[in-house]
Order: C-alpha cells, then structure tokens, then sequence
C-alpha cells in the first residue's frame, strides 16, 4: 500500500494529461466532423471530392504516422511550415483523425433519413439549416450513437499513443516508474485507470440511448 501511495502522484498527473487530450480531442473533432459530412455531401463537386480525400488519407494511414509528421515533418511541407510543440502537435493529429472518422459515421446517419422528411420540412416553410437542426440532427444523433461511442471509447486507449512525442502521459509515466522499480504494479495502475474510465463511458452511452429510446417511445 505504501509503494502504491508513493507512485500515485506521478501516475495521477500523467492521468490528467490522458484526460486532456482526450476531452480537447472530443470537443474538437465531434464539430469538425460535422461539418465533414456535411461537406462530403455537398452539392459541390470540388468540395466532395477534396473532403472524400481528406477522409480517405486520415483513415487509411496509422494514427502514429500522423502524430510523427504533424511534430517532426510539418516544419517541412513548403508554405505551411509550422513547427508546433509537442502537446499542439498531438491534439491536432487527434483532432483531424478522429474528426475523419466522426464525419463518416455522421454521414451514414444524414443518408439514413428518408428524403420526404426534407420535402416535408420544405412544405412547411422551413430552411434547410432549420430542417438539419430541428428534424434531421437528432435522428441522425439517435441513430449513430453507438458508433460514436465504439470511437469514443477507442480515443481513451488511442491517447497512449502519444508516448512517441515523449509527453508525460499516463502510460509513459506508469513506464518510466517500471523501468525505475522493476515493478508491474504501475501498469497494473494504468489498466485500471483506462478501464474505468471505458467503463464510465460506456454507463454514459448506455444512458444517453436509453434517453433517447425514451423519446421515441
């Protein structure tokens, strides 16, 4: 018990740093892949296809490989060039993955609704923003609820990715204390931690369909 209270400290902080970036994550690419989707369904060709890409690049290639080249490569792409500290560069990396895959599940959601109920909202004299916000959105909302939360929890155990930019998360620190000590008890502190936050997520999901289940009802 005394070795467990004596590597909580650390193990703690790199658990605030997980936390972190997974929230600044969520809050960044839920809205951003919003706007994908709808973007990916525009009447636009050019803006279609250039967003198809996007979607395609940022889900076909590992999200390590992103982090590495958001921090190490992007000061060499000519006219961007900006060189972001490490904590930027893995919330960036984050966002526009998780926002790639966040906009084909909204995406499939938008399809899902039937084209009368727009025709019908129209008959009613209502915009289109109008019809997205009050009619479409939360069915769409309803209907790819589980699948967000699959991601949604997969973004909790992504997060140890990014020992590779050498932030202190949890992982690096529960790794830096085994090195230390030759003791497992640190990583058995951080799976811990990983599933219990899996696990008050997948409680807040569960509530959030029985809500919305609810309504229906």
């Amino acid at each position: 018990m005394d070795y467990l209270l004596r590597i909580l400290p650390p193990l703690l902080d790199g658990a605030g740093v997980t936390l972190g970036l997974f929230f600044i994550t969520l809050a960044l690419s839920l809205p951003l892949g919003l706007a994908l989707a709808l973007a990916r369904l525009s009447r636009f060709a050019a803006l279609r296809h250039a967003v198809s890409g996007f979607i395609w690049l940022m889900r076909g290639t590992p999200l390590m490989l992103q982090l590495l080249f958001v921090y190490y490569a992007l000061p060499f792409v000519p006219v961007i060039g900006v060189r972001l500290p490490d904590y930027p560069a893995a919330v960036v990396a984050f966002t526009l993955n998780y926002a790639a895959y966040f906009a084909e599940i909204l995406r499939a959601g938008i399809q899902s609704i039937d084209r009368g109920q727009y025709e019908g909202a129209k008959a009613l004299g209502m915009s289109y923003p109008q019809t997205m916000r009050r009619i479409v959105m939360p069915q769409v909302w309803r209907n790819t609820l589980p699948p967000l939360a699959n991601e949604t929890i997969t973004l909790v155990k992504d997060t140890s990715l990014i020992y590779v930019l050498a932030l202190n998360d949890l992982l690096r620190a529960a790794r830096g204390i085994v090195q230390r000590d030759f003791s497992i008890t640190p990583f058995i502190v951080a799976a811990a931690f990983y599933l219990l936050m899996t696990l008050v997520l997948t409680w807040v999901f569960q509530r959030l369909e029985r809500q919305q289940n609810a309504h229906v009802a």
